[in-house]
C-alpha cells in the first residue's frame, strides 16, 4: 500500500464547500511569512493608497454633509432612519461606491470605500451599516462579477441611485457559519412567468439577520438547488446557487425587523414558500446552478477586509480622540487625569492599538486596490480589527467612567459601545474566523506544495501516487529548509537580517525575520504529527493563526510608519507601542502553541527548533506607556493622523471636547501662574475657579486679557466634563436646562 493511499484512508474528504473556500481568493504578502521568510521588499514596493481627486471631493461634500444631517442620538431613540436621509444617501449614490462607471456608480477604490464607511462610521454606526452592505458583499458585487450583461444592464444603474434597495440573505435559523448546511431549497421544476410555461425553480426560504431586508426592493438569496425529476441532467443535488428576485415577486416576504442592540439600522426576515422563479432570476443564469458558494466567497473581499474592519478603526479613533482630550481636561487633585499612571497605561494602549488599526486598514485596502481578492488577509482583518475595536472601546469607557455611560448626544463612546459587537458577529462569528479560518486557509493556500498533496491524495487518477511521490519529496526539502532557518534565526540573532534604512525599525524587522522563521517549521510539525487532526484542534490553530496575523499586523505598522506618518518624531512613540505589542501578542501566540501541543517528542523538537524553553516574551516598558499617554495629549500630526476619520460636527461631543482641549492647551502658562498663585496666597474659600481667578485679577496677579481666556477656557472645560441630563421622565435638557425641542423629521416607513 503506497503512503498515498495510506493517507487517504487516514484524512478525513474535503467536502465541497470547504473546497470552494479553499480555492477562492489570492494568496498575497501572507504567503511569505507563512514559508518563514516575510517579504519585506514587497511590503515596501506596493503602491501607496491615495485618495484621487473625485474621491477626496466626495468625502469634502456628500459625506460632510451627510454627517451634518444626522443626529444620531435621536436615531437611535427612534424606530427608523429619517426619510431624507435615505433620500440624500440614494441621490448621491452612496450606495454605489463600487459599480463601475458604465452602470452610472462611482468605481471608488477600495482605500476610499474605507475611508468613507469608516468616516460615516465614526458619526454613526447605523448609517454606516446602511451604506456599506450595498457595497460590501451583496447582489451588487455578485451581479459585477457573475451576472449577465442583461442582469448587469437591468440591476446595476437602479441600485447605483438607490431605485433599487439590495439585501442579501445567506444565514437561516438552523444555517449561520456552517453555510454548507442550509435547508432552504429550491426544486428544478416547470412554471409560469410572463403567461409562458418555462423552466425554473420552485424556492422554499426562510431567513434572519439579514440587514436592509425591511427596506429592501430587491432580493439576493442563496438555496440549495435539487432536480429530483432530473430536467438538467442525472444529478439529484446541483449545490448553493444565489438569485436576486425582486421584492414584488409573489409570495416574497419582506419586512419583519429584528432590534440590534437598539442600533438602527434595518436588519430583519424573508421567507418564502414555494415561490416559482424563472431561471433567468439566477445570478449568471442557469449555468451558475451550484456555483453559489464559490461566487460568495470570491466575494468575500469587501466585507471582510474593507467594510467591517473599518468600523473597527472607527471605533478606535473615535475612542482615542475623545480619551485623550478629555483625559487632559478632566482633573483631579489638581492634576489632568492623563498624568495618573493607571490612566497612562490605558491611554497608552488606545493608542498603540488604534496606530495598528489605522496601518491595517491601509495595507489592506492597498492589497485590494491592486485588484487583489487575498481571503486570508481579509480574513485576518476581519478578525483583528473588530476585535481591536471592541477592546479599545471598552478601555475607553474605563477611562471615561461615568462620563461614559450616560446616554445623550454629548456622549463619544456609547454608539460604538453597542454597534462593535455587531460587526464582530455578522459575516461569520469571529470565534470560527479565529480558529478555523486564518490558519486552516492560511495553511493550504500559503504552503507551496500542502493543496497540491491534499489533492493528490483524494485524486483517482492512475498516476497520483506517483505524482504524490514528487510533491511528498519537495515538501520535505521545503519543511528541512524551514528547520534550518527556525535554528539559524533563533540562535544566531545576526542571521536575521533587515533591509530597513530606519535605524529604529531595524531590531522590529529582526524579530519579524524571527518570528515567521518559527513559524514554517511549527506547520509543517503540526500538519505531520496531527493531519486532518489538526482541523479539531482548534485553540491550536487559532494560534499559529494568531502568530500569522500579528506578523501581518507588524509589517503593517512598520509600513505605516516609514511611509504614511509625516513626523516621525512624534510618531514614534505610536509607532513603539504598536510595533512591540504585535510582535509580543505573536511570541505569546508561539510560546502557548508549543506549551500545548499534545505530542511530547514532538513538543521537545519544537523547543529545540525555535529556542522556546520557557514562557518569558519582551513586554511593553512602563517608561514608553508615559511618554505616548503623554504624547497623546498633545497637539500633534500624528494625533490628527490617527484621529482623522473623526469628523467634528458644530455641538456634538467630539467637538465640546476638541474646543476644551485646545483652550487649555492655550491657557497652559496662565494656569501655571495661576496654580504658582494660588499656592503662594490661597484664596479662602475656594468658591469656584471663577472666584478664585477673579481674586487674582483684582488682585493685579492676573491681567484682563488672561483673564478672559482662562474664563473662556473654563467654560467649555465644564462643557467638556459635563454629561447630558434630563427631566424625570427622561426628556432632554440642554446646557441651560431647557428641554430640547424633538426633531420632527420624516421617517421611513418599514417596507
Amino acid at each position: 500500500m503506497s503512503i498515498r493511499t495510506s493517507l487517504k484512508k487516514v484524512l478525513p474528504p474535503i467536502s465541497l464547500t470547504e473546497q470552494e473556500a479553499l480555492d477562492a481568493g489570492d494568496v498575497w504578502i501572507e504567503s511569505s511569512i507563512y514559508k518563514g521568510k516575510p517579504d519585506m521588499a514587497a511590503l515596501r514596493a506596493i503602491p501607496a493608497a491615495r485618495l484621487s481627486t473625485e474621491e477626496q471631493a466626495f468625502l469634502d461634500g456628500p459625506v460632510t454633509t451627510l454627517l451634518n444631517m444626522v443626529d444620531d442620538f435621536a436615531l437611535q431613540n427612534g424606530k427608523h432612519i429619517p426619510q431624507h436621509i435615505l433620500d440624500y444617501l440614494s441621490v448621491n449614490k452612496f450606495f454605489a461606491l463600487i459599480i463601475p462607471k458604465k452602470f452610472g456608480g462611482l468605481e471608488f477604490s477600495p482605500y476610499a470605500n474605507s475611508t468613507i464607511v469608516a468616516t460615516i462610521a465614526a458619526k454613526s454606526g447605523a448609517i454606516a451599516v446602511t451604506v456599506m452592505v450595498p457595497n460590501s458583499l451583496g447582489p451588487g458585487e455578485l451581479l459585477m462579477h457573475y451576472g449577465t450583461l442583461a442582469q448587469q444592464e437591468q440591476w446595476l444603474p437602479s441600485l447605483a441611485v438607490g431605485k433599487d434597495i439590495p439585501c442579501f440573505a445567506l444565514t437561516s435559523p438552523e444555517a449561520g457559519s456552517d453555510a454548507g448546511s442550509i435547508p432552504d431549497a429550491g426544486i428544478v421544476t416547470k412554471g409560469t412567468w410572463e403567461g409562458k410555461e418555462v423552466l425554473g425553480l420552485s424556492v422554499t426560504w426562510d431567513k434572519r439577520y439579514i440587514t436592509l431586508a425591511p427596506i429592501a426592493t430587491v432580493l439576493g438569496l442563496a438555496f440549495k438547488v435539487f432536480d429530483p425529476e432530473q430536467l438538467l441532467g442525472d444529478k439529484l443535488e446541483l449545490g448553493i446557487t444565489c438569485a436576486l428576485i425582486p421584492k414584488s415577486h409573489p409570495g416574497v416576504e419582506l419586512g419583519n425587523r429584528h432590534d440590534p442592540m437598539g442600533m438602527r439600522f434595518y436588519n430583519g426576515t424573508t421567507r418564502g414558500n414555494n415561490v416559482f422563479i424563472p431561471m433567468d432570476f439566477i445570478i449568471g443564469g442557469q449555468k451558475n446552478i451550484g456555483r453559489g458558494w464559490q461566487m460568495l466567497v470570491s466575494c468575500l473581499g469587501a466585507g471582510r477586509g474593507i467594510s467591517l474592519p473599518a468600523m473597527g478603526v472607527a471605533s478606535g479613533q473615535s475612542a482615542l480622540k475623545s480619551t485623550a482630550e478629555y483625559s487632559f481636561v478632566r482633573e483631579q487633585f489638581g492634576v489632568p487625569i492623563g498624568r495618573f499612571e493607571g490612566i497612562q497605561e490605558k491611554l497608552a494602549d488606545i493608542a498603540g492599538k488604534t496606530f495598528v488599526l489605522e496601518a491595517m486598514r491601509v495595507l489592506t485596502t492597498e492589497g485590494l486596490g491592486l485588484g487583489l481578492k487575498p481571503s486570508v488577509v481579509t480574513a485576518i482583518a476581519k478578525y483583528h480589527m473588530t476585535e481591536l475595536g471592541r477592546d479599545i472601546n471598552t478601555t475607553a469607557m474605563d477611562i471615561q467612567a461615568g462620563k461614559a455611560i450616560q446616554r445623550g448626544p454629548q456622549n463619544t463612546l456609547a454608539d460604538s459601545y453597542a454597534a462593535q459587537p455587531i460587526a464582530i458577529t455578522v459575516e461569520g462569528a469571529n470565534i470560527l474566523t479565529r480558529s478555523l479560518m486564518i490558519f486552516g486557509q492560511g495553511a493550504m493556500r500559503c504552503h507551496p506544495h500542502l493543496k497540491e498533496m491534499v489533492d493528490l491524495i483524494h485524486s483517482n487518477d492512475k498516476n497520483a501516487d506517483a505524482h504524490f511521490n514528487k510533491v511528498l519529496m519537495k515538501t520535505i526539502g521545503f519543511s528541512v529548509k524551514n528547520s534550518f532557518r527556525s535554528l539559524s534565526k533563533s540562535y544566531l540573532p545576526f542571521m536575521r537580517g533587515s533591509q530597513t534604512a530606519l535605524p529604529e525599525v531595524k531590531q522590529y524587522e529582526k524579530r519579524i525575520n524571527s518570528l515567521s522563521a518559527k513559524l514554517a517549521p511549527l506547520a509543517d510539525l503540526s500538519l505531520l504529527v496531527l493531519g486532518g487532526d489538526l482541523k479539531k484542534a482548534e485553540m491550536l490553530s487559532a494560534r499559529l493563526g494568531d502568530v500569522m496575523s500579528y506578523l501581518y499586523a507588524s509589517m503593517a505598522v512598520v509600513r505605516f510608519y516609514e511611509q504614511k506618518v509625516s513626523n516621525r518624531n512624534e510618531a514614534k512613540p505610536f509607532f513603539e507601542y504598536a510595533i512591540q505589542w504585535t510582535l509580543q501578542q505573536g511570541e505569546q501566540a508561539l510560546v502557548d502553541f508549543v506549551d500545548n501541543f499534545p505530542n511530547t517528542a514532538t513538543r521537545g523538537l519544537m523547543r529545540v527548533l525555535t529556542n522556546t524553553y520557557t514562557r518569558s516574551v519582551k513586554s511593553i516598558s512602563d517608561e514608553l506607556k508615559r511618554d505616548l499617554s503623554d504624547a497623546t495629549m498633545s497637539q500633534s500630526s500624528i494625533m490628527q493622523e490617527l484621529t482623522h476619520l473623526v469628523k467634528v460636527t458644530p455641538g456634538d461631543g467630539h467637538d465640546i471636547n476638541q474646543q476644551a482641549f485646545a483652550a487649555k492647551h492655550a491657557v497652559m502658562e496662565q494656569l501655571k501662574l495661576i496654580h504658582k498663585a494660588l499656592k503662594a496666597n490661597p484664596v479662602i474659600p475656594f468658591i469656584s475657579f471663577e472666584h478664585a481667578v477673579g481674586k487674582l485679577h483684582a488682585a493685579g496677579e492676573l491681567s484682563e486679557k488672561d483673564l478672559k481666556l482662562v474664563l473662556d477656557y473654563n467654560e467649555k472645560r465644564k462643557l467638556a466634563v459635563r454629561v447630558d441630563e434630563y427631566t424625570f421622565d427622561l426628556e432632554l435638557l440642554d446646557t441651560e436646562q431647557n428641554l430640547v425641542k424633538e426633531d420632527s423629521a420624516p421617517q421611513a416607513n418599514a417596507a
